[in-house]
Order: C-alpha cells, then structure tokens, then sequence
C-alpha cells in the first residue's frame, strides 16, 4: 500500500475500530458503570464535607476503595489484595491523623483492632468449614476485616459486621423471591460487596454522629 493509500484509509480504519469497541460494548454495562460512577462522585463529596480537612480526604479514599472492592468482589468473588494492602495502610494514616500527639499508640492500636477482626473472621471461617464442609468466608473478606478494624473502633466494628449481614441476606430473599427460586443453604454471595461499603457508611456514622461522644 502506498503512502496516499494509507492516509486515506486510516478515517475508515479508525471508524471500523469505534463500530467494533461499540458493538464489544454492553448496554448493561454502560449503565452499571455510570450508575457506580455517580455513587462513588457522591460518597467522596459527602466524605469531604462531613469530615474537616484530612479526614475528608482519607475518608473519600475510603469510599473510592470500598466501591472498588464491592464491584470487583460482585463480579469475581474475588477481592484483591493489593486493595486491602491500600485500605488497611490508609486505615495507619487516618489512626495517626486522628491522635497526633500519640501516632505511634494510635497506629498500634488500630493494628491490634484489625488483627483482632481478622481473627474472628478466621475463626468463623475455619469453624464453619468444620461444621458445614465447606468454605463460607474467603481470605480476602479475612483481609478486609483487617481493613474495617484499622478503620474503625471496637464499639462500631460489629456494626458494620451487622449492615452487611443484614443488606445480604435481605437482598439475597428478595432477588430468590423475585426470580422465584427457592431459598438454598449452599447459595454464594459476595460478602466483600456489603461488608465494604458498610465500612465506609460506619465510618461516616463514627466521623458525623459519634464525634461528640
């Protein structure tokens, strides 16, 4: 092909390649992207002004993971590690942020509550795979609960546990009812896509409504 030949088909080649990336395209999908698109502009717009300053920020970096993780966990039951590296190191951050004056105590501490969670979710996980046979938790919500404790205090801890219980398994009755299929035992849900963004919600209640106590 000549030169000439080449600068006139490259428009036609270019048009080609848009028609295939939006034949390749999902509506579904589009829609899916712009409806978590618009979740996670609001979370870190009511992160930034529920919280002064760093806070605000930490807390819209926690949002922007949380929804990252829900998302990926939805679609692969899978949460990567490298996720919950970053959450949990910038849970250290945001424990050194709060008390300035005692870093190294509240880095350790919020160490500690997340070795603690993690332990309990172990301990469910090894348990309920002695009683049942099989596996219900996997290591990545393991390594979230780290997450969740390096974020939040004890007393919150288990709220959070409780709204992504409580959003999965009602979500989970009404999709069985809806489909009309019946309610199975055996049925796997991805934890990591409520158990996240509950971190991130107790986060908020911690910041908003329990800083006056």
């Amino acid at each position: 092909m000549t030169i000439l030949g080449a600068i006139r088909s490259t428009p036609a080649r270019c048009i080609a390649g848009i028609a295939r990336v939006g034949r390749g395209l999902n509506v579904q999908s589009v829609k899916n992207g712009l409806i978590f698109g618009i979740i996670a502009v609001v979370a870190v717009v009511v992160s930034i002004d529920s919280a002064p300053g760093m806070f605000g920020l930490l807390g819209a970096g926690l949002a922007l993971l949380t929804l990252t993780i829900a998302i990926i966990d939805w679609r692969s039951f899978i949460i990567p590690d490298a996720l919950n590296a970053a959450g949990f190191c910038l849970g250290l951050v945001h424990a050194s942020v709060q008390q300035p004056d005692e870093m190294l105590s509240a880095v350790a501490m919020a160490v500690v509550r997340g070795a603690a969670l993690a332990l309990v979710f172990l301990t469910i996980r090894y348990g309920y795979a002695r009683v049942r046979g099989r596996q219900g938790l996997g290591l990545g919500d393991i390594k979230l609960a780290a997450v969740a404790g390096a974020w939040l205090d004890w007393a919150v801890m288990p709220v959070a546990i409780e709204i992504a219980a409580f959003a999965a398994l009602a979500i989970y009755a009404l999709r069985q009812f809806v489909l009309g299929r019946p309610i199975s035992a055996t049925s796997r849900l991805p934890f990591g896509l409520f158990f996240a963004p509950a971190i991130w919600i107790c986060w908020l209640i911690e910041t908003t409504l329990l800083a006056s106590f």
